[in-house]
């Protein structure tokens, strides 16, 4: 069955270490993707306007499944929007204050992202490199705009143990996720990467058989775990190559292009 969507995270998977992509290569095969009406999705923890600024001529004629699932855009139109209840936003806000991590925390909503004053000039210029809308607030509570994630950086060696806590005290209201590099995402339960190309399949009358997706990350897991042709890099997290079904090059030696190549080839 010829493959007719191609997903892909950003960080660790379509972007280098560099924060690019090779943009000669990509090209051609995009070229050869829309020949054969091949959907090409983005599908990232990141923020939808961050996303958008890595394909500036064809950023309103792909999809996106941005803040892990929470914000479907398809050719600039919204498929679906997720929002926190007030109660949840406040139960996520009590366990940062608790340890007190305010500031390395960041709200995120569909108009913008924020940090609190609290927090470094230089965690506010790292942030803005995945945010591109940010803004520092005196208070977390009562923004006007619709939340749909919290994500906080911490050691890599603390994860473990700190998403085992967050799941203990939150679990039942947010899904707390490892997104790389120390990144802990706080979704929606049930709005995901997997939810989101879901979502784009039923609108195209695309199958799983159809579908291939390429990941590094906890937060790919779902993903990875639905589509027929899953990829892992081979620098991702073991638990993310447990899930796929395919290997891949890593970030770095252009592993999603590659694997691309041989889709079309197979096509």
């Amino acid at each position: 069955m010829p493959i007719r969507l191609i997903a892909v995270d950003m960080d660790g998977t379509f972007l280098n270490s560099r924060k690019s992509y090779n943009k000669e290569r990509f090209d051609k095969l995009y070229q050869r993707m829309v020949e054969k009406d091949i959907r090409f999705v983005v599908a990232s923890g990141n923020q939808y306007y961050q996303l958008r600024s890595f394909f500036p001529e064809i950023q309103n004629d792909i999809a996106f499944v941005a803040e892990n699932g929470a914000y479907v855009v398809d050719r600039n139109k919204e498929l679906s929007v997720g929002e926190m209840s007030a109660e949840t936003i406040e139960k996520v806000l009590k366990i940062f204050r608790d340890l007190n991590a305010y500031p390395q925390l960041v709200v995120c909503g569909k108009n913008s992202a924020y940090v609190d004053l609290s927090a470094s000039d230089y965690f506010y210029e790292k942030t803005r490199e995945y945010y591109h809308r940010l803004k520092r607030v005196a208070s977390f509570s009562g923004i006007e705009d619709t939340i749909f994630k919290f994500t906080a950086n911490f050691q890599e060696a603390e994860l473990p143990e700190l998403l085992e806590h967050f799941r203990k005290e939150v679990g039942d209201v947010v899904s707390p996720v490892s997104s790389g590099h120390g990144s802990i995402d706080f979704i929606i339960p049930g709005l995901h990467k997997a939810s989101g190309i879901q979502l784009l399949q039923k609108e195209w009358h695309i199958s799983d058989e159809e579908t291939a997706a390429f990941g590094d990350s906890g937060n790919d897991i779902e993903m990875l775990q639905h589509v027929a042709y899953s990829f892992a890099m081979a620098n991702a997290a073991e638990p993310v190559k447990q899930a796929a079904k395919y290997l891949t090059a890593s970030n770095n030696e252009d592993g999603v292009l590659v694997a691309m190549e041989r889709l079309l080839e197979m096509e």
